[in-house]
């Protein structure tokens, strides 16, 4: 009952007032018109404000996303070769800093029809301020596989050479004066253009193709104990999303993490086309996976697996595909920004630049600074730079 009172009073209220309204044909008067200009005046200027206000709380917010990156660059010793090398293998072994393996075109640039070719040359640099030194050969030319360093050894795994992908994985080793290999456990498929890292004593292995013209990138995820002697690769569920390749893995706090990359898919003439992935996840044994804070960009094949400094995963720079139509020779080189992943908030920021252009190359730790060993500084062209940084 007062529900229907209440309705039958806003209805009276409604009818009187539409009463008024029609029978109020007279124009207001000089002195309500300009209370009401005075008004919308005010209004206006309110309404200017704040969206300057926003303006700059936008602007601010846009600039707490980008800080200072802590990182001191500096530049070691060239690699010794004319051209340089993407898909090299590095790590630490003996107290030294390793790089082997790679590939480059040494004649003829590809769009001059120019022909790539796998290397099996290693390098030692016993010390900062030394110089390089070449220190034997791989077990075969290699390039483009997974290199960690584990217990004083560098642990590599797959990769490829000019007849296709492998699966062999092996130790290098550093004794001060010649290189020893030792075997480990093949992969179960062969698989170039993957990402590792060691957690926990374990080798993980993600994504990657199978053979050079692949259409699809995998969903691998493979595991190997490297401290047990009799163990074999496990295969483990794959993070819930699509296959890839050349993407960048990290670990830190007891955690995987894999980010970027490409997906492939066949186009119309049957050949790969790129999809670029900007999507992030985090395995944590024991858990499973979950789904990350997506990439601000794109950064396939930066240099892998990503460093932690002061407690966020870095991606240094890669490839936003910004330029995938740009004539090679027109190619103005890859981003320099540092994209900084903090676990702890699930939020990226931009964490200054890096003074290098370089993709397609593996990260070590040596004597507690990163060192990224050579690269490819634009399509078909390679480095020799060799650049290292403490925080």
């Amino acid at each position: 009952m007062q529900h229907r009172r209440t309705l039958a009073g806003k209805s009276r209220a409604s009818a009187a007032a539409r009463a008024s309204t029609t029978t109020n044909t007279n124009p207001p008067p000089a002195r309500a018109i300009l209370r009401s200009l005075q008004l919308a005046k005010s209004l206006f200027l309110v309404a200017g404000l704040l969206a300057f206000g926003f303006r700059i709380t936008a602007t601010a917010a846009d600039q707490s996303s980008r800080a200072a990156s802590p990182l001191a660059w500096t530049a070691l010793p060239r690699i010794p070769d004319r051209e340089g090398f993407a898909g090299s293998l590095a790590g630490v072994s003996g107290g030294a800093l390793l790089v082997g393996g790679g590939a480059n075109f040494p004649g003829k640039k590809p769009w001059e029809g120019g022909t790539k070719v796998w290397h099996d040359s290693v390098f030692v640099l016993e010390k900062p301020e030394g110089a390089w030194r070449r220190a034997g050969q791989l077990p075969r030319p290699l390039g483009y596989g997974v290199s960690v360093t584990y217990r004083d050894g560098v642990v590599c795994a797959g990769g490829s050479d000019e007849r296709g992908h492998r699966t062999e994985v092996f130790r290098m080793e550093w004794r001060g004066d010649a290189l020893k290999f030792s075997e480990l456990p093949a992969l179960p498929r062969p698989l170039a253009n993957a990402c590792g890292v060691v957690l926990s004593d374990t080798l993980y292995v993600l994504g990657g193709i199978e053979t050079p013209l692949a259409t699809n990138a995998m969903r691998a995820f493979l595991a190997l104990d490297l401290a047990r002697p009799d163990a074999r690769w496990t295969e483990l569920a794959p993070w819930p999303g699509p296959g890839r390749m050349l993407a960048t893995a990290g670990v830190h706090a007891g955690s995987l993490f894999l980010f970027s990359g490409t997906a492939l898919n066949a186009g119309a003439d049957g050949k790969p086309v790129r999809e670029l992935l900007r999507d992030a996840f985090r395995f944590t044994p024991g858990k499973g996976w979950q789904r990350l804070a997506d990439l601000p960009r794109v950064a396939v094949a930066a240099p892998s697996p990503a460093p932690v400094v002061d407690g966020q995963l870095l991606v240094l720079g890669g490839d936003d595909g910004a330029q995938l139509r740009t004539p090679p020779t027109e190619h103005r080189g890859f981003p320099r920004d540092i994209l900084a992943y903090d676990s702890r908030t699930d939020r990226w920021k931009t964490l200054g630049t890096v003074p290098f252009s370089l993709v397609t190359t593996a990260i070590t730790e040596w004597r507690g600074r990163i060192v990224i060993p050579g690269g490819e500084q634009r399509p078909g062209v390679r480095s020799t730079e060799v650049w290292s940084a403490s925080w």
